[in-house]
């Protein structure tokens, strides 16, 4: 978790988009599992008939270039400026929100699509790139068709790591030995290329231009969950040694005085103490992905010190009318930018709003909330889900996916928002922020089986 800039994107840096599709067949089409069904009928009221349409937006996003077989889902809406590019990231999330609606044929879609792209990579050592086209996903030759226009080439640890866990998820729930075989090869190639023995050790940040010696608390936390689940489904203890290798690093950087994880470290050995970078997320997956009580009051950091509400007032904001929302912001740095300056400096940039909401970020605090479950943790995750809702009523109309139109998405933020990483977020449906919609509302945790 760390800048980028348009010739050196991380996943992040999409973030210039936001997702949406056109008219798919309706989620009785597939039928919900068992699981789904009973999930579905957990959640409360209000919400039941929004989760029915965020899962149909994932599926409509799924079927957009490719009704069957492997496929990739584009992460942002048309007009975005990415055009079809779908980040491996936002892939398995879909990926995974699919598994948890009970939808595993589009799940499997997906599933193969990645698969795919590493058996045909050309370095031919396990790994995927951070994106990929969604309309043209093989190239003529048969190769996976790189985000090249964007410098999406690199390969970066956390999305590694994530699209390990959406294959595990997938092994686990189907059966099927090939999920599981490349998790395996994803976790492989952190372990031979990214295991560090100096400074906070941990794994570093991978193969990407100009961060080869960052190490992110954030890639480290889902490390952390990816390795875990190959030993509980290989039973080789040393998967959970390797879990435990990235784990250290994250309690290297929990910042006791204040109760939060620090961002991690630029040069793999100082801890990065940015104050316009104390991140959401790590907050949040670091609950998910260990449940640790020594570590649960990150959570509360975030629910305040990260709290903003959006409203048309505010400079820049891309609200109007008398609407209002409420959620978390991505980072310390959206509070404190310099709102008469373009996002990451890039003309092609709007002018950021300081206090906008970042949905994915509240869609993951609702889960965490709702999955500590303490004190006022449920009512505080029903407020965000009504926020969460109501955005996804009332921003990213008419936007479409594939050149359709679609509904149930939600967008990636209310209003532009500037990181503090170097790029932004903007009022673009977003195949991520609808899955942890998902995932919030029905107490899904994709990190753990």
């Amino acid at each position: 978790m760390t800048d980028s800039t348009p010739g050196n994107f991380t996943r992040r840096a999409a973030l210039r988009t936001g997702a949406v599709l056109g008219v798919a067949a309706p989620l009785g089409a597939v039928g919900w599992t068992a699981e789904a069904d009973q999930r579905s009928r957990q959640t409360a009221a209000p919400n039941r008939n929004s989760l029915r349409q965020a899962v149909s937006f994932l599926q409509l996003a799924t079927d957009a270039y490719a009704t069957s077989g492997k496929r990739f889902v584009q992460s942002y809406y048309d007009g975005s400026g990415l055009g079809d590019i779908g980040f491996i990231y936002d892939n398995a999330l879909t990926t995974i929100a699919l598994l948890a609606a009970g939808d595993y044929t589009r799940a499997q879609g997906i599933g193969d699509g990645l698969l795919f792209a590493q058996a045909n990579d050309a370095a031919k050592d396990g790994r995927l790139r951070q994106a990929y086209h969604a309309d043209t996903f093989v190239n003529p030759d048969g190769s996976p068709h790189y985000g090249y226009e964007f410098g999406l080439v690199g390969t970066a640890v956390g999305d590694m790591s994530w699209t390990g866990l959406a294959l595990a998820q997938l092994a686990r729930r189907t059966g099927k030995s090939r999920f599981l075989a490349g998790a395996v090869r994803i976790g492989e190639w952190i372990v031979d290329n990214t295991y560090s023995t100096t400074g906070l050790k941990g794994y570093t940040f991978g193969e990407t231009a100009g961060l080869e010696d960052h190490k992110s608390t954030e890639h480290n936390i889902d490390v952390y969950a990816l390795f875990t689940l190959l030993h509980q489904l290989t039973k080789d203890a040393a998967w959970k040694r390797y879990a435990t290798h990235a784990w250290n690093f994250v309690e290297a950087v929990w910042n006791a005085d204040d109760g939060f994880f620090w961002t991690g470290s630029d040069d793999g050995a100082a801890i990065n103490k940015n104050p316009l970078q104390l991140p959401l997320d790590v907050q949040t997956w670091s609950w998910l992905a260990a449940r640790k009580e020594k570590y649960a009051g990150a959570l509360d950091w975030a629910r305040t010190n990260l709290a903003t509400t959006d409203n048309p007032l505010r400079t820049n904001s891309a609200l109007t009318g008398n609407y209002s929302v409420r959620g978390v912001g991505f980072a310390s740095g959206t509070f404190r930018t310099d709102v008469t300056k373009k996002i990451g400096g890039q003309d092609y940039n709007p002018l950021p709003d300081s206090g906008g909401v970042w949905f994915e970020g509240t869609g993951q605090l609702a889960l965490s909330l709702g999955n500590r479950n303490r004190g006022s943790d449920r009512a505080r995750a029903d407020g965000l889900l009504d926020n969460i809702r109501s955005a996804q009523n009332n921003l990213g109309t008419g936007q479409t996916f594939g050149g359709k139109d679609a509904v149930g998405g939600v967008v990636a933020a209310s209003s532009p928002i500037d990181t503090g990483f170097g790029f932004g977020y903007y009022q673009h449906r977003h195949t991520a922020a609808t899955s942890w919609y998902v995932f919030a509302l029905t107490g899904f945790n994709p990190y753990v089986f």
